[in-house]
């Protein structure tokens, strides 16, 4: 793409929303206009040269009331769409009369695919507002001046010479994903709401291609992006995939799929797929999580950047019910996210459609940092890694440098899947720092002010393709991101008095059906002090065991609650009696002659003590407890019921670089050059006061 070309028609069509959509519409609202005239205007270019033999075949398929159709336009217009209204646009530029009604007719002449197009873009709720205005003619005069071309042919002139360059389809995609951009700005969208530069694709695409370039053979292929925008990734996998496959002597096609829940971009991609011969069905509208159009499709490649830091929850009632407490999709029983960000969803969604074949699958997705290590052992985003990590499907994390998209300047990654790992990449993940590898724009383009050249992604595929340790690769095992969540119990140590002010708590707040109790056990213990619980229980159930006071556990716990207190020094409460060999191991208060084992089955726990620890995957959970743990608090125990496995990416520590602080000296020679260039300010403004 010619970026000069690009930014001239650029900057001509939104010159078109200043000169002719101000006082009319708020600028945010021009793109409700500047949008589908830009792509009716080029699908009215396509048309144009057999708009009089799509009339002729249009008249004799009415006269012998035959149904029209795509089979019968096709052949005349070489494209999966027609327009048999009596109008092209300049046609009606040249019948100024009647132009609202001329304009809906036209729109209404146009094949059900592209009419399912102009009702996604809502366009025509716009032409009463443009008609009232006056605005409708002066648009069409716009959109219709010889300095631009939006078509795909070049425009000469008499001699031959080139006026204007045609624009392809991935032009025209640089084209359409400028002018969001710049409506987006305009209406401050979120960091989430943005598309995917080109640089980035063409890493993506790179990735996902170029490890299996050499096992490409002649045949058909399905590429699939569930959050497809206006298709600029599936266009550019395309255009790579034909050219490696054309190097290397291979006859290959790509059937396209797509997602897209964004009507405007949907109506966009949709239309892309049209110029390019291309069947809209296999475009979706609507969420990817709430309905998965292609449910059961499956894919040899699969590239997506969804959104992130994004809710979801408007889609979680058709993913889980709430009632029973599962997950009712079948796609993402693995795990769930919170719901405020549903970003892990779509690459669970890629992963269920992965093939089972040779050559398996690859994957290409866009996350921010979160999905690295967002969520605790257990939850939902951990059990997605979990399930990613141990079934061998990462093959790699690219970072990338910060400020690389239009509306955000957080921090992203490329993570790289195959259900169909090389031998020599088993078992391991390859972290890539791509975070310093980047060329400053001459101007930003909203938030993105950097971007990658051809220099900087042939630098990473090679550190990719080469799979070797360097200041940019690291190579870890799977297992090197997982750990064990152990949960860390101490025993529950109890002091028992009977003081006034207790009995007076209990009398005034414990229930009355306990009263009677806790009458009873104010006797029984009296004013003593006691530091072992397992005492007081005794000593209750024997004075009262002849009592009508009924004593059960769970009322004598509820009344000692109000009786006893914590204390450090107090004897370990048990769970359970003793075995003779425990006894005498029980009389050094500290329970250090016990193995932990049979801590955790003797004693009460203390949740108030409880405590977790992560212990990495590559040793034992019993050494790591022994070296530790059991140092600071010797009467611990490890509650296995508790134990849980998770795994995170902390990506920044792995390639964190050390940077020295600056030393004294160099800190004081600023701070006297800051006094040397302040001396003297403070008395002229003390002086200029007095004047």
């Amino acid at each position: 793409m010619n970026h000069t070309v690009h930014n001239n028609i650029v900057s001509f069509i939104w010159g078109i929303a200043d000169d002719v959509l101000r006082d009319v519409y708020v600028r945010g609202k021009y793109r409700d206009v500047i949008l589908p005239m830009t792509v009716i205007r080029r699908l009215d270019i396509l048309l144009e040269p057999t708009k009089d033999e799509v009339l002729k075949m249009h008249q004799f398929l009415e006269e012998n009331q035959i149904e029209t159709g795509i089979a019968q336009f096709r052949p005349i217009t070489k494209y999966p769409f027609y327009n048999t209204s009596p109008f092209t646009l300049q046609r009606l530029y040249d019948t100024p009369s009647q132009i609202k009604a001329n304009f809906a007719a036209y729109l209404n002449g146009f094949s059900d695919n592209v009419q399912e197009i102009i009702r996604k873009f809502k366009f025509h709720n716009q032409l009463e507002t443009l008609d009232d205005a006056n605005r409708l003619y002066p648009l069409l005069e716009k959109f219709l001046s010889p300095r631009m071309n939006l078509g795909v042919h070049p425009v000469k002139d008499g001699r031959g010479n080139i006026l204007h360059h045609g624009l392809s389809n991935l032009g025209m995609g640089y084209v359409f994903e400028e002018l969001i951009r710049r409506f987006n700005e305009e209406n401050n969208e979120e960091a989430g709401e943005h598309f995917t530069p080109r640089d980035i694709i063409q890493l993506m695409v790179h990735l996902l291609f170029e490890p299996i370039a050499d096992q490409i053979e002649s045949g058909t292929y399905l590429v699939y992006d569930g959050a497809c925008g206006s298709g600029g990734m599936l266009t550019e996998a395309e255009k790579f995939f034909l050219q490696l496959a054309s190097q290397r002597g291979k006859r290959v096609s790509l059937e396209l799929y797509g997602q897209e829940v964004n009507p405007e971009t949907y109506a966009i991609c949709t239309a892309d797929m049209l110029i390019q011969g291309r069947s809209s069905e296999n475009i979706a509208f609507g969420s990817t999580l709430r309905h998965d159009a292609f449910m059961r499709m499956l894919y040899d490649f699969m590239l997506s950047n969804p959104p992130y830091g994004k809710s979801w929850s408007v889609d979680k009632e058709f993913i889980y019910d709430g009632k029973k407490k599962e997950v009712i999709d079948h796609r993402f029983t693995v795990g769930l996210p919170r719901s405020s960000d549903g970003q892990l969803l779509f690459l669970v969604n890629m992963l269920t459609k992965m093939k089972d074949t040779p050559r398996g699958s690859r994957i290409a997705h866009v996350h921010n940092g979160s999905a690295l290590f967002t969520g605790d052992a257990g939850q939902g985003e951990s059990e997605i890694r979990k399930w990613i990590i141990e079934n061998d499907w990462l093959e790699a994390i690219i970072g990338l440098p910060l400020n690389m998209f239009y509306n955000t300047g957080i921090a992203t990654y490329i993570w790289v899947l195959t259900n169909r790992k090389p031998e020599h990449r088993k078992g391991k993940v390859q972290l890539i720092d791509g975070r310093e590898l980047y060329t400053k724009l001459r101007k930003n383009l909203g938030s993105k002010n950097c971007e990658f050249t051809d220099n900087h992604i042939r630098t990473l595929m090679d550190t990719f393709l080469n799979f070797e340790e360097s200041d940019i690769s690291q190579i870890f095992t799977n297992e090197d991101f997982g750990y064990h969540k152990i949960t860390v119990e101490r025993p529950l140590r109890l002091k028992t008095h009977v003081t006034p002010e207790r009995l007076a708590t209990f009398k005034h707040e414990a229930p009355k059906n306990l009263q009677p109790l806790g009458d009873a056990i104010a006797n029984v213990l009296g004013n003593e002090v006691y530091d072992d619980f397992n005492v007081v229980r005794r000593l209750i159930r024997d004075r009262l065991k002849d009592s009508p006071v009924k004593v059960t556990k769970a009322k004598l716990n509820k009344v000692l609650d109000y009786f006893s207190e914590r204390d450090p020094e107090a004897v370990a409460v048990l769970r359970r009696v003793p075995k003779k060999a425990e006894i005498e191991l029980l009389k050094d208060r500290s329970a250090a002659g016990l193995t932990w084992q049979q801590r955790a089955d003797l004693f009460e726990a203390d949740s108030s003590l409880r405590d977790t620890e992560n212990v990495p995957l590559t040793e034992t959970i019993e050494s790591y407890f022994a070296r530790e743990v059991l140092p600071h608090v010797p009467d611990a125990w490890i509650d296995e019921s508790k134990t849980v496995r998770g795994y995170e990416i902390s990506f920044t520590k792995y390639f964190y670089r050390y940077e020295p602080l600056r030393s004294l000296d160099e800190i004081l020679v600023d701070i006297q050059a800051l006094e040397a260039e302040t001396d003297g300010i403070l008395e002229q403004i003390v002086s200029g006061q007095r004047a």
